[in-house]
């Protein structure tokens, strides 16, 4: 049986949520860049998973929320590896790559979301049934 800890799940839901807005790179003379910013389909595909998230804590489907909480995990490392890769593959010259790659910086919403997903993956956790 699978025990759902509610504050966990909805605390990792929010800040999961926070953190699409918090600053994910800082680009030179643009500024901080948001998820929406840095890419639109990362932004959207992340929001999505979040609100099927929320649907499932809604309907009380604990399984189902796991799954979406492993997806979550899964999608955070994918969309990691993108942001560097395009960062550091922007354009087809191997030397306007190393410039831009090495003014392009991670920012603190990477941190944010990455607690946001830990406290998604263990709000959920195995326990033993209780009969009376």
């Amino acid at each position: 049986m699978l025990v759902l800890n509610k504050f966990m799940a909805w605390l990792g839901i929010l800040l999961c949520v926070i953190a699409g807005f918090c600053p994910m790179l800082k680009v030179p003379i643009k500024g901080n860049w948001n998820l929406y910013q840095s890419d639109a389909r990362l932004f959207l595909i992340t929001y999505a998973i979040i609100a099927i998230s929320v649907l499932f804590l809604f309907i009380r489907k604990v399984g189902a929320f796991r799954f979406l909480s492993f997806i979550m995990a899964i999608w955070y490392i994918l969309a990691v590896i993108a942001v560097y890769f395009t960062a550091h593959n922007y354009t087809k010259y191997g030397f306007a790559n190393k410039l831009i790659g090495k003014v392009v910086h991670f920012q603190w919403g990477w941190i944010v979301l990455l607690v946001g997903v830990i406290l998604m993956l263990f709000s959920v956790k195995r326990g033993e049934k209780i009969t009376a």
